[in-house]
């Protein structure tokens, strides 16, 4: 960690602790964090038991059904909550409203559940320059710098890029959503024996956060 990022980091716990704020939910005070106690215990969870593929609910934790007739081309994936208000609220907040401080704090509680997880590297998902010229930001890097801080996982932001303008995932209906990010994206400045390398390692991927097994899928 440079020491220009620690400075940041500092900053950032310090004016935490100075400036208590309220509950972006309820609006009781939450002191040094987003959400009070009460709201962050109701949000809703993905259960215990689900396939460690996908992170679909099944029964004891086995693979799921649709992951093993067709094997998808990632090892895991983990997931905190399920998609359903309030957290569909908060993601479109962050995503769309420019509350970078919810990458923060969506980006802590997935690094609170990858305690263990091993990985290589984190490769945020790139957005194309005209989206990112648009949102201003890249939602999948806010999300890696969190996870970085806390894994100590590095981050490689620059070798996978997104070459094709598409649609919005979630404009689209599910079975349109994989053929829409299909040859989108693309890796450069690799040697091909690097490539080699990089196919071995454990990477990380935070996606879309909307779809993000289609997105690797494709």
């Amino acid at each position: 960690m440079s020491i220009l990022t620690q400075s940041a980091e500092l900053v950032r716990r310090s004016c935490s602790r100075l400036l208590p704020q309220d509950c972006l939910l309820c609006g009781a005070a939450s002191g040094t964090t987003l959400l009070c106690p009460a709201c962050t215990t109701d949000l809703p969870r993905l259960p215990a038991t689900r396939c460690p593929r996908c992170a679909l609910p099944t029964p004891g934790g086995s693979v799921c059904g649709r992951c093993l007739a067709a094997p998808p081309h990632y090892d895991a994936t983990l997931a905190v909550y399920c998609y359903a208000f309030p957290i569909d609220k908060l993601v479109q907040a962050f995503k769309y409203g420019h509350r970078l401080a919810l990458g923060a704090w969506f980006g802590s509680r997935l690094a609170e559940l990858a305690r263990g997880f091993h990985a290589d590297l984190i490769v945020p998902m790139p957005l194309h320059r005209l989206r990112l010229r648009e949102r201003g930001f890249n939602q999948a890097l806010e999300l890696a710098r969190a996870v970085s801080r806390c894994s100590r996982i590095p981050i490689d932001a620059r070798t996978c890029t997104r070459i094709r303008q598409t649609a919005t995932q979630a404009d689209l209906p599910w079975r349109e959503r994989a053929g829409n990010v299909r040859g989108a994206f693309q890796f450069r400045g690799i040697r091909p024996r690097f490539m080699e390398r990089l196919k071995m390692a454990g990477v990380n991927l935070p996606p879309e956060i909307f779809d993000p097994n289609r997105v690797v899928e494709a």
